[in-house]
């Protein structure tokens, strides 16, 4: 019967309208619609990825070798295997003009088969038979536009690579597989394989990659010529792709900072929720003379409770509905110009996965915001409504509304972790939320408390707008603690974004080329070595010269079992570089000995300290490295620490000098260089060993500073769509005081208050509420980014003060808009008529 009796109540009070439910809707929709939107890019880009996967791959198969080719049984097994198969050798070099400019590019070598799947595109259009043929005995390649206009180079002009002269026959404009290539620190530069014969550059121990891209014949599988693969090549070193997961550090890096911002949006949802929450208890404090009725009639709190929490639920998941429809309706208005600016396929469609999240989190949020207010009602008594006591005379609630809102709490973080699935990084957010909502919410205490004392303060005496605005701010409905709330956590993430973004931008390009050496250079030949420091060192200008030899190898096996049993540490994720010494020279070790210098027994190996503690390894254990196709075990004698910070020769494994006796490899190099002097040196080394590399350290730092730029510049948007949500609670909050706004005019205009005097009070007490939320959101976000770059990047803290003044100013204009906007009726109103109707 109580049913019933609630269904036919909320539906009656629901006819009356969507009045004083607008914020309550707004909040809903902006929070669902900024997770819904980046769930759906998300869902887009890994659709596009699977879709795509044969054409970003170049073909349903890839073998990658490191630093060697495929040999014949190898070749001949690919030949029956597969329908077709083509190479494709990747790697770095240096690309000089017969002017002497030069630059690093990141070179591809095709054969005759390439691309396998999908056509390249050139400017001016042809074939790529035709690129690659050149001319006037010369063979062609085409060249990135922006390492065209880098070098100064034109149509048919002549440029080398290493030994070998090339003829620029056109542009590159599109590679189908460019996503499938490796990171490149350089601009693309197309040739032939069969070019580089006499160049110099590919060669025992020189730095590149071969991937051998195969089409499975008709009515073959994936599964079975990867089981072929592994029985007939097992210890060969050859890594595996395919087309169903053709980029999985890209597929990874998309679903990672997906999650990461879909819970940057939960910081909206949860700041909608305040919205929700001030909301719910305007709707019910106007309903007071309602609820004194029913309760005076004889309702039991139940059935009040009932009928709103139904109105309630009803607006929620109309809220909710129009904010999935939001998001993912300006995904597919935004799709043009989202993939225009995006290197990979973006598969526009309605993907219920991040539709059925951004769900779930809007009616979490909205539980755990509206069981508050919602369960203080059915507590309370008629005499006290009628006496006009209203919401301050409600006693605590039941424990059964508490439990189901401690319930939903935890419900909405368990969501949290399940949907981000990295856990540390959901709760690390949720705690972040919940500690910047308490730092704020101690805040706005403290700004009401203090704004009180200070209004009664002697020195202001004389000062009526500036006292007029403290003491409303100290007036708990005058919503200081919902406007710092609300505005102080859009920007709070704002400034964390900012200080981490600038401190990380201040490590890269300007810290790190301090500390870092001028150049690295790869690719020279042991019998290079000795000419190459030579020539260093009787160079003016130059100091600081290191080097080392370099491998690269697979660590395969870690006490006789597969590596990937130890999870998917980075060491263990593809080729790395392995050096060999017989000195321990400035090497810090933190456990264990060094081998002696003549050591001719089974290899060892010095493992980084904390990689091996990450990865659990103590001494004594062996580790298996697959080195050219050849298993190579080692066992730990020592760990030493490493600094990768400096940007300098680092290798986390070091081997004894017997383990590679007559193994292919090069040497690196690295140095310091005066600005004024690094022209002069790359043409004079570049002269004497052109097939020698060199990587500038400052282009590189730039190259990594606009990536994390672009991740500052996403989080950004998140962040805003925060601080969006945020100034609807602060109109919200505006609104629902205008009324006292209107009689607190009156009362000051019979006074003698001219609307000068109370325009400026009213713009004080906006700008002391933004202030107070813009500092507190300083602090939050120093302290968060503090722990961020200190503890999690093990980066120095510097303080960012530009950003943050920013983040003040931001704060100020969002109240002073808010409140102003709301500010016009009470400086119109006739006090004769307001006061009058008090009566």
């Amino acid at each position: 019967m109580s049913l019933a009796l609630s269904v036919r109540l909320a539906r009656r009070e629901l006819r009356g309208g969507l009045a004083g439910f607008r914020i309550f809707l707004l909040c809903l929709i902006l929070g669902v619609g900024a997770i819904a939107a980046v769930g759906t890019v998300r869902a887009a880009i890994e659709g596009g990825l699977a879709r795509e996967g044969r054409a970003l791959l170049g073909g349903d198969a890839e073998l990658r070798m490191t630093y060697r080719f495929a040999d014949q049984a190898e070749r001949e097994w690919m030949a029956v295997e597969a329908a077709a198969m083509g190479e494709v050798i990747d790697f770095r070099s240096m690309a000089v003009t017969s002017g002497g400019d030069r630059a690093l590019t990141q070179i591809k070598a095709v054969d005759d088969n390439w691309p396998l799947i999908g056509s390249a595109e050139f400017d001016p259009p042809m074939p790529i038979a035709e690129v690659l043929a050149g001319q006037g005995g010369l063979p062609g390649a085409a060249m990135d536009r922006v390492l065209i206009d880098r070098l100064g180079l034109s149509l048919g002009d002549q440029f080398r690579l290493g030994t070998q002269d090339f003829i620029l026959m056109a542009r590159v404009l599109r590679e189908p597989d460019s996503v499938g290539t490796s990171f490149g620190l350089g601009p693309r530069t197309l040739v032939a394989t069969s070019a580089l014969a006499d160049s110099g550059l590919i060669g025992p121990g020189t730095l590149f990659d071969t991937s051998y891209r195969l089409l499975l014949r008709e009515g073959d599988t994936l599964e079975r010529l990867r089981a072929s693969l592994i029985d007939t090549f097992h210890d060969a070193g050859i890594r595996w792709r395919d087309s169903r997961r053709a980029e999985p550090a890209l597929a990874r890096f998309v679903e990672r900072i997906g999650s990461f911002l879909v819970l940057v949006g939960l910081a909206g949802l949860a700041v909608g929720g305040i919205g929700v929450s001030a909301a719910v208890r305007a709707y019910l404090d106007a309903k007071t003379p309602v609820i004194a009725t029913l309760k005076t009639l004889g309702a039991e709190g139940r059935v009040i409770f009932t009928v709103y929490f139904m109105q309630i639920g009803v607006l929620t998941l109309i809220g909710v509905a129009l904010g999935l429809l939001l998001g993912a309706g300006a995904v597919s208005l935004a799709a043009p110009f989202v993939q225009s600016r995006l290197p990979v396929p973006l598969a526009v469609g309605l993907y219920p996965q991040p539709l059925f999240e951004a769900a779930i989190y809007g009616l979490l949020t909205a539980l755990v915001f509206t069981l508050w207010p919602l369960a203080r009602v059915e507590r309370v008594r008629a005499a006290a409504l009628f006496r006009g006591i209203g919401s301050e005379a409600r006693a605590w609630p039941r424990a059964l509304p508490m439990i189901a809102l401690a319930a939903s709490l935890l419900g909405l973080i368990a969501a949290s972790v399940y949907f981000s699935g990295v856990w540390q990084l959901a709760l690390g957010t949720a705690g972040g939320i919940a500690g910047a909502l308490l730092l704020l919410a101690l805040a706005a205490v403290a700004l009401r408390a203090t704004a009180r004392r200070l209004a009664r303060a002697k020195l202001l005496r004389g000062r009526t707008a500036l006292r007029l605005a403290l003491g409303a701010v100290g007036n708990p409905r005058e919503g200081a603690v919902a406007v710092v709330l609300s505005l102080g956590l859009g920007l709070t993430v704002l400034a964390t974004v900012g200080q981490i973004d600038a401190n990380l931008r201040n490590a890269i390009s300007a810290e790190l080329p301090d500390r870092a050496p001028s150049y690295f250079f790869l690719d020279i030949q042991p019998a290079q070595i000795e000419d190459f420091t030579a020539q260093l060192q009787a160079t003016a200008g130059i100091s600081d010269i290191d080097t080392a030899p370099q491998l690269r190898g697979v660590i395969s096996q870690i006490n006789g079992r597969p590596a990937r049993e130890y999870g998917n540490h980075w060491v263990l994720r593809g080729d790395r570089g392995i050096t060999y010494a017989a000195a321990q020279g400035d090497m810090s070790l933190s456990e264990g000995v060094w081998w002696p210098e003549e050591y001719t027994g089974p290899p060892l190996i010095s493992f980084g300290a904390e990689e091996g503690a990450e990865l659990g390894l103590s001494l004594g254990d062996s580790i298996t490295v697959n080195v050219l196709g050849r298993d190579i075990t080692g066992e730990i004698a020592n760990f030493r620490n490493l600094d990768f910070r400096n940007g300098g020769i680092g290798f986390v494994m070091t081997f004894t000098p017997n383990a590679f006796q007559g193994a292919p490899h090069t040497f690196i190099a690295t140095v310091h260089a005066d600005q004024a002097v690094e022209g002069q040196l790359l043409r004079d080394l570049g002269d004497a060993f052109p097939n020698v590399t060199a990587i500038p350290i400052r282009e590189t730092a730039q190259r990594i500073g606009e990536a994390l730029g672009a991740i500052a510049a996403a989080t950004s948007m998140a962040a805003l769509a925060t601080l969006l949500t945020g100034f609807v609670v602060l109109i919200g909050a505006a609104a629902a005081g205008e009324r006292a706004r209107v009689f607190e005019a009156a009362v000051l205009k019979t006074l003698g208050a001219t609307r000068a005097r109370i325009l400026t009070s009213f713009a004080l007490r906006s700008c002391l509420m933004g202030a107070a939320a813009g500092l507190v959101a300083i602090g939050a976000g120093a302290l968060s980014s503090w722990a961020i770059l200190t503890q999690v990047m093990e980066l120095p803290y510097r303080f960012e003060p530009i950003s943050a003044l920013l983040i003040i100013l931001g704060g100020i204009i969002a109240v002073l808009l808010a409140g102003l906007v709301f500010a016009l009726r009470p400086l119109r109103a006739r006090p004769a008529g307001i006061l009058r109707a008090q009566e």
